[in-house]
């Protein structure tokens, strides 16, 4: 049994040294980086990542990411509710083929495609007479992100929204349950967690965007990411980089609170769905 085991770490040992260089070797320079200053360990880095310019700019990132997380759980719940429950076949294969490509659509194409349908000289803005500018602010950049947040969303629920049986409903309607009863006692709890799991998912999606964004408003809604990319490239100030290592940290511990949320609603909805 032992060597069965030793036999099992040998195995394991190409993946985990690809763990190591790929993620490993970054996270500890990233580290190091953040708290190093003038060459000698300090804290001024990430003191300075959550002060002025920098601090606004996370918060706008976690308004930002609060916000289509809500918008696109709710739309996207509703659509996977109208996919599951459709009779046509067709339909529901159609559109979560269509959820899977367009959830993993982004970066400077989907900012070409906002741009050239609602921007200034878009084909669409102009026939719906929308204000000049409209799409470069802030709701404009939540609407972009739900582009691909709600095909997203309809991917997490569309198995939880599988997996509510039949016979819960028949054993609610024959206890006197109404529809209301039953969707506020019997679904709503079960399909909770993997709703609360998409919503955190959604977050973290919005939350580490950068190239849609850099691309569609620029420095017009401070956002983290394009503070980090700013800092690094020395397009406004220069010897920054460290902070930029700093503002990197602090994502990613908001992405490790993120995680640590959604595991376990993940496990507690496959105990129910299964």
């Amino acid at each position: 049994m032992n060597r069965s085991a030793s036999k099992g770490w040998l195995g394991a040992l190409p993946l985990l040294a690809f763990f190591a260089l790929v993620f490993g070797v970054p996270a500890i320079a990233l580290v190091a980086g953040a708290f190093t200053a003038d060459g000698r360990p300090s804290l001024a880095n990430l003191s300075q990542s959550l002060q002025g310019g920098y601090l606004v700019a996370m918060l706008g990132s976690v308004k930002l990411s609060a916000v289509v997380a809500l918008l696109g759980a709710v739309l996207g719940t509703f659509l996977a509710y109208a996919v599951v429950t459709s009779r046509l076949t067709f339909l529901r294969e159609a559109v979560l083929t269509a959820s899977g490509v367009l959830a993993n659509f982004g970066g400077v194409p989907l900012a070409f495609f906002w741009i050239a349908t609602l921007g200034n000289s878009g084909v669409v803005s102009g026939l719906v007479g929308l204000p000049s500018g409209s799409l470069y602010t802030f709701w404009g950049l939540v609407v972009t992100y739900l582009y691909f947040s709600i095909p997203l969303m309809v991917l997490v629920m569309a198995p939880a929204l599988d997996g509510l049986r039949p016979q819960w409903r028949e054993a609610a309607a024959n206890n006197g349950a109404t529809a209301w009863h039953y969707w506020r006692f019997v679904a709503l709890p079960v399909l909770t967690p993997s709703m609360l799991g998409g919503v955190v998912l959604l977050f973290g999606s919005a939350f580490s965007a950068y190239a849609t964004a850099n691309a569609m408003v620029g420095t017009v809604v401070p956002l983290v990411t394009l503070k980090i990319a700013s800092a690094l490239t020395g397009d406004v100030l220069i010897g920054y980089e460290n902070i930029a290592l700093a503002l990197s940290l602090d994502m990613v511990v908001v992405a490790g609170l993120v995680m640590a949320i959604y595991l376990p609603l993940q496990k507690r909805s496959s105990r129910w769905l299964h």
